[in-house]
């Protein structure tokens, strides 16, 4: 295997930075660790992204999550590892990365179900996560990065 180039945000000069700005603002949120980790290794596996599902279950162990939630995260709605918070994240997450597959991507229901567990600060960091998660997804599946060339 062999990446068609170096990432894109490590390319451009500046681009990286503004983007782990981000990232570091999205920890200020009051949202569980184990979460966000979790949230990212989901959005991950949606999108194929094998760099980031490798980088992303590296850092969910490093962050506590145990060999079963990282297991069974792909299939969490059958699983009984997983809070009901951590349900609500994941199917925020699941929904707002999957915007084309129906008409109202991110239902009112998932929203408020999210909602219930999360405040206006913490959902703004679960969201930011998702959003950059697919961001980075979209950027390494594209230029074919290697899962664990970054270490």
């Amino acid at each position: 295997m062999q990446s068609r180039m170096q990432n894109p945000a490590f390319v451009l000069s500046g681009a990286m930075q503004p983007i782990q700005e981000i990232l570091k603002a999205t920890r200020t949120g009051g949202v569980d660790e184990q979460t966000l980790e979790l949230v990212h290794l989901r959005v991950s596996q949606i999108n194929g992204c094998s760099a980031c599902v490798d980088g992303g279950a590296r850092t969910a162990r490093k962050a506590g999550v145990n060999d079963e939630r990282l297991a069974t995260v792909a299939a969490w709605r059958e699983a009984p590892y997983f809070t009901d918070e951590e349900r609500a994240a994941l199917a925020l997450a699941e929904a707002a990365t999957r915007l084309a597959d129906r008409p109202d991507a991110v239902s009112d229901e998932i929203w408020d179900a999210a909602a219930t567990y999360f405040d206006e600060k913490q959902l703004a960091a679960i969201v930011l996560v998702i959003g950059v998660t697919n961001m980075f997804n979209r950027l390494n599946a594209t230029t074919r990065q290697i899962a664990g060339a970054w270490g």
